[in-house]
């Protein structure tokens, strides 16, 4: 049964643990508990597993956003950073946004206190309590069968909304949409009794073509709608409300995305008038340009909302939308259908590849000049010799495709070919991530760092808190090799762990080991869930680790030089840690110019090793402006179960939330102020134009 709740041995209290998403959620009560196993019935909101116990007192490690319910479900305040509320004796229940969705329903008096470091619960005396929590993990309910025909494909994605645990603007929470259907190819259409997709009323018009049908994909989902072939394309109700999508496949594409992005975002603030009533920054700035209001908008029905939706300017909500998690190019090659609903699910954005996009006459550009952290890439044997090396990477062009920049977080690119700048999926890494084995409740997450080059040993601390911290609320079980054979590597690699971190040089398919080299086209089986191959040329390794059990990793396209490889290795060590996606981490560094095109993510690059501190991944700018006067930037990334979440930073003159995947307006902070928060979580800071760590001694008192 998952998630579990563990009695700590060392301390009074309990860790919550979801072994399947490697979550892990502490806290503490003022006397030794004995959580015993209870229905689930007593929470209102769906739970998967829930015990009991007495105490006086609940403290958490941090503070998460909390909304305090009535037993049928009513919010009665929602609390965050610095808040201190006394509720005289009724039923309660509490809803604990953390990294594990947790509900406690207890019949006390209840006051709520949080600081910096810590949010508590006192009941005032021994009351008992029930902990429930649920899961964020989802997996496919159930297989549809398809052809590779664009109205067979239409009918498959029309059931992809059978996943969707609402019809309400709610949905635009990660926590209430499921994973919709796994998608095969077959010779005919066959759709199980047991899938059935919502009465929405609305349809979705697509050209007759397969990639059409592809991009519609994450559209239907979100929408619960019916799709079909036709002329006109469109999106149309059943009260008899159209809206036209553009004649060409390419408009269609465009159009697709548009209606996606406005529709989710005015879902975002409509759902404030619902189960969830907090105060959105968002909702301020779109509000005067909205009729009619919100709450009338809330009672209105799926069909009806949208209609109202595409009768507001698309520049009306243009520049308060969140940046997108995900754009996926992808070929219409028809295997590339049975990667859909995972896309679908994480509601990427899907462009059709097209010629221009799949043929680039050079391969990767070497990065800028980047001050020691990452060298310009070099081929081998080219010395200096800058005909030689233009002719290799002529050579070599036809082998790369170059995916358009997109406004997107990041991108991802599904068809033959090695993207440049791009994750490159594989439909295997999506079904590898589905038959992940759940931990034992009592395991931290796994960690192996192999080195295999001696003058790389610096890239990782053997202090095991150093390359990967240990925090409180996520124990790492950090395990270090050092110069292996091929048979040792072997058994590495076929050992089950969460994250492998390999240090060390590469050949061609071999990777390189004190008695040889271990080719992976010969590894039989790979336990291995993500990793870091951080050696040159890594990038036929790291496809292989996929197709052989692996779900994702980052990998290298060219050499590069020990020292060069030893920063990026730490800096994207530590970005994981602090819960960016692999493609984010990846990204992000670029951001930064500490990697250029050299290194990439192949498999499921959506994935996260490690949870975020504070629930959403973000970073910082901050610039002096004055005596003791300092402004802060704060950009935050989608958290780790997918677009629509919420982020507030924890800083005592904001009362409001923001959409997770936005900059937040800049704040101007006292030194004092910009200290404490940022002590909260090590998160990546530019400070004055610098690179640095939220934790750096600089920032301890400024």
């Amino acid at each position: 049964m998952n998630p579990t709740f563990e009695p700590d041995d060392n301390r009074p209290g309990m860790t919550v643990v979801d072994s399947v998403e490697n979550r892990q959620f502490p806290l503490k009560t003022s006397t030794r508990i004995d959580p015993q196993q209870t229905g689930t019935d007593s929470f209102y909101f769906p739970v998967d597993t829930a015990v009991e116990f007495t105490t006086d007192q609940l403290v958490l490690p941090y503070v998460v956003p909390t909304c305090v319910r009535n037993q049928h479900g009513d919010m009665l305040l929602e609390t965050e950073h610095y808040a201190y509320e006394t509720l005289p004796e009724d039923t309660y229940l509490l809803e604990l946004a953390a990294p594990i969705k947790l509900y406690v329903s207890v019949r006390s008096e209840v006051t709520i206190a949080s600081a910096d470091d810590r949010l508590a619960f006192d009941f005032g005396s021994p009351v008992r309590v029930r902990f429930g929590a649920r899961s964020l993990h989802e997996s496919p309910a159930a297989t549809v069968e398809s052809t590779a025909d664009p109205p067979d494909l239409a009918r498959a994605i029309s059931t992809f909304g059978s996943a969707l645990k609402t019809t309400t603007c709610e949905r635009s929470l990660p926590s209430f949409r499921g994973h919709p259907p796994r998608l095969e190819l077959a010779d005919q259409l066959n759709v199980p009794d047991e899938i059935e997709p919502p009465d929405t009323g609305i349809t979705i018009v697509a050209p007759h073509e397969r990639n059409a049908i592809y991009a519609t994909s994450p559209l239907a989902y979100y929408l619960g709608a019916t799709v079909v072939t036709g002329e006109n394309p469109r999106v149309e109700t059943d009260s008899g409300f159209e809206y036209e999508m553009g004649q060409s496949v390419e408009a269609f594409e465009s159009s697709i995305e548009r209606i996606l992005q406005h529709v989710f975002f005015l879902d975002t603030v409509t759902r404030t008038e619902g189960i969830y009533e907090i105060d959105l920054y968002e909702r301020k700035q779109i509000e005067p340009s909205v009729s009619p209001s919100f709450d009338e908008l809330y009672e209105r029905s799926l069909s009806e909302q949208l209609a109202t939706y595409l009768s507001i300017p698309f520049d009306a909500t243009e520049e308060l939308r969140p940046t997108w998690e995900l754009m996926t190019y992808l070929t219409s090659d028809p295997e590339n259908a049975t990667a859909l609903p995972f896309l679908a699910g994480d509601l990427s954005l899907i462009r059709t590849a097209s010629q221009a996009t799949q043929s680039v006459e050079v391969a990767p550009a070497p990065p800028a000049d980047i001050d020691a952290f990452v060298r310009s890439t070099r081929s081998k044997g080219s010395g200096g010799d800058g005909e030689a090396r233009t002719n290799q990477l002529s050579d070599a062009a036809n082998s790369y495709v170059s995916p358009p920049e997109t406004d997107a977080f990041e991108t991802a690119w599904l068809g033959e070919g090695t993207p440049v700048g791009a994750n490159k999926l594989s439909t295997s890494a999506f079904e590898n991530g589905l038959n992940h084995s759940p931990k034992d409740a009592s395991d931290a997450i796994d960690i192996t760092i192999v080195c295999n080059d001696r003058q790389m040993a610096a890239e990782y601390d053997e202090s095991a808190d150093g390359l990967y911290g240990n925090r409180d609320e996520l124990p790492f079980d950090i395990t270090v090799h050092r110069n292996l054979s091929t048979d040792a590597l072997r058994q590495v690699f076929a050992t089950d762990t969460d994250f492998l971190h390999y240090i060390g040089h590469a050949d061609d398919e071999t990777f390189v080991c004190s008695d040889g080299g271990l080719d992976a086209r010969t590894l039989t089986r790979v336990g291995v869930d993500t990793f870091l191959l951080n050696g040159c040329e890594s990038y036929q390794h790291g496809l292989q680790l996929i197709e052989s059990g692996s779900v994702g990793g980052i990998v290298t396209h060219s050499e590069v030089e020990n020292q060069d490889a030893i920063a990026v290795g730490q800096l994207i060590a530590r970005l994981l840690n602090g819960g960016f996606t692999l493609r984010s981490a990846v990204a992000l560094a670029r951001t930064y110019r500490f990697v250029g095109n050299q290194y990439g993510v192949v498999g499921d690059g959506g994935i996260t090793i490690a949870q975020s501190g504070g629930g959403v991944p973000n970073c910082c700018r901050i610039d002096s402006v004055g005596d003791d006067q300092y402004e802060l930037r704060i950009s935050t990334y989608h958290s780790q179960h997918g677009i629509g979440a919420l982020y507030i930073p924890y800083i005592p003159s904001i009362d409001h939330h923001f959409l997770a995947g936005t900059e937040l307006p800049p704040l101007t902070v006292s030194g004092d102020t910009l200290s404490r928060f940022l002590q909260l979580e090590q998160i990546p800071v530019e400070f004055d134009g610098e690179f640095h760590w939220s934790t750096d001694d600089l920032f301890d008192s400024l």
